[in-house]
């Protein structure tokens, strides 16, 4: 297919363009004291965190332990002339948590964006998201203009980049977090949608999408992030895409039956839930674009896939946290900005099964999970575990647990930090000198709702059911964040 920069950004602009202002909801503080003090998870930061330490409250640090936990997340969402209405659409502050000789540093910054620029000057949240309406106030040349850089954080090359869905990479520091720039591919490209979700393989060759509605990017950069090649593909169907997977060989695109319908703001107000669609996953060879399999599936909701692998008869798994729909997406995360009580159901895990007979099953666990995560070392490859946040329940979006499962056994162990934590998505550190997959930690943040600070926990993939080997302490608290990434 002919690449149009302009035909795939149109849309876009026509959806901005009918847009308008309706008044701000106030932010219903009473309501979520109610919920566990979970405010604190969608609490504005007044602004930058500069370097401190932590102190160490429980455990022994293991020898060895040394790097960086990145993360990114939104983290100011509300101004006195205006605020966000959605959890998704605040502005992303990059966490920095440097582990050396037994000790944490912990330094946080605000992405310093376009947008950012704009509503301090304004004294409101002027752009349109997820959820939020755009006030007239805006100035948006660009998607670049709009762009909240919060939903995670990936260390390329020399350079850190904070990104989002709809728009470039912003290029940070990756020690002082400051920002650089935003990174433009090529001149033709630039301000192109680029998924926070990248697929990096072993070698660090990073495939990644952009979508507008049925029209998407296949990006594929050098482990520099240098451009290799950008070409459009059309799907089968307008679905909401927040992330996909991949194998050594094969793009894996699931498409769920939440679909563009018109060109409407807020984005979440233009998507349906049709689930007579079914969902589908496409399949695609990275070699050549053009060789495609589509595979059907019960109708599900997701955000988040795990790693894909294929084995060696053709057929391809990959984990996903599968929603009964997406009434979180289109509702819950307005309401718990604004302190509306839930009503949703939450995410459970699932293996995804597509035969070499062309047919496609899920295989659903019945546990509760989110954010499946695993060892980057195996990304695209087979691997037994899958690492994923749990303990939500029914009105309780946010997780107090972390889980392994093992697609060998199909046992998940868990440990729970109890309902005064917020747990943020957990990642795997190989131990030093390890090779096999059992042979890790888990690093992560939580919110500790009862003394009102941010902790960091370092768990034994092996053992995870005994807690935390190790947690730090930090004297701020920094807000539930999304994604991230060891290094």
């Amino acid at each position: 297919m002919d690449f149009s920069r302009r035909s795939f950004l149109g849309a876009s602009a026509a959806m901005a363009a009918a847009s308008v202002l309706t008044p701000d909801r106030s932010f219903a503080r009473a309501a979520l004291d109610q919920a566990h003090n979970w405010e604190l998870a969608t609490a504005d930061v007044a602004g930058d965190v500069a370097p401190r330490m932590l102190e160490l409250v429980h455990g022994r640090v293991p020898a060895g332990l040394k790097g960086t936990l990145y993360r990114n997340g939104p983290a100011q969402f509300r101004r006195p002339g205006g605020s966000a209405q959605h959890w998704f659409d605040g502005d992303g502050m990059v966490r920095r948590w440097h582990i050396e000789d037994g000790q944490v540093q912990l330094t946080a910054r605000f992405a310093d964006t376009r947008k950012r620029r704009q509503e301090e000057e304004a004294g409101a949240m002027l752009m349109p998201g997820f959820g939020t309406l755009p006030d007239p106030r805006a100035r948006i040349g660009s998607s670049d203009d709009v762009n909240p850089a919060n939903t995670s954080v990936h260390k390329v090359g020399d350079k850190l980049w904070a990104l989002w869905e709809a728009g470039s990479p912003v290029v940070l520091d990756p020690v002082t977090l400051e920002t650089q720039d935003y990174m433009t591919f090529r001149p033709d490209l630039k301000a192109m949608p680029f998924l926070a979700h990248p697929r990096i393989e072993p070698d660090g060759t990073i495939w990644n999408l952009g979508l507008n509605g049925r029209n998407a990017i296949v990006w594929h950069l050098s482990p520099e992030g240098s451009l290799r090649a950008a070409e459009m593909i059309e799907l089968p169907m307008a679905s909401y895409v927040h992330d996909f997977s991949a194998t050594a060989r094969h793009l894996v695109i699931l498409l769920q039956p939440w679909v563009h319908t018109r060109n409407i703001m807020p984005l979440s107000a233009a998507y349906e839930w049709k689930p007579e669609l079914g969902s589908k996953v496409l399949v695609i060879d990275k070699d050549d674009l053009s060789q495609r399999r589509i595979f059907d599936l019960p109708p599900m909701g997701f955000f988040h896939v795990g790693d894909a692998w294929e084995e060696a008869d053709g057929t391809i798994r990959f984990d996903v946290a599968a929603h009964p729909d997406m009434a979180f997406a289109a509702r819950g995360a307005s309401d718990i900005l604004n302190g509306v009580p839930l009503d949703h159901q939450p995410a459970h895990l699932g293996l995804v099964v597509l035969g070499t007979d062309g047919r496609g099953r899920l295989e659903s666990t019945g546990v509760i999970a989110e954010f499946p995560r695993s060892d980057p070392r195996r990304a695209g490859l087979a691997r037994r575990f899958c690492i994923h946040t749990t303990g939500s329940r029914d009105g309780t979006p946010l997780a107090s647990a972390i889980g392994v499962t093992d697609w060998a056994s199909g046992r998940t162990r868990s440990f729970s930090f109890g309902a005064d934590h917020i747990v943020d998505e957990m990642v795997y550190v190989p131990k030093t000198g390890a090779t096999a997959e059992e042979d890790a930690w888990l690093i992560g943040p939580s919110v500790n709702l009862k003394a009102g600070v941010s902790e960091l926990h370092l768990l034994d993939l092996a053992r995870v059911e005994d807690g935390p080997v190790c947690t730090w302490r930090a004297d701020v608290a920094l807000p539930a964040a999304f994604h991230g990434n060891w290094v």
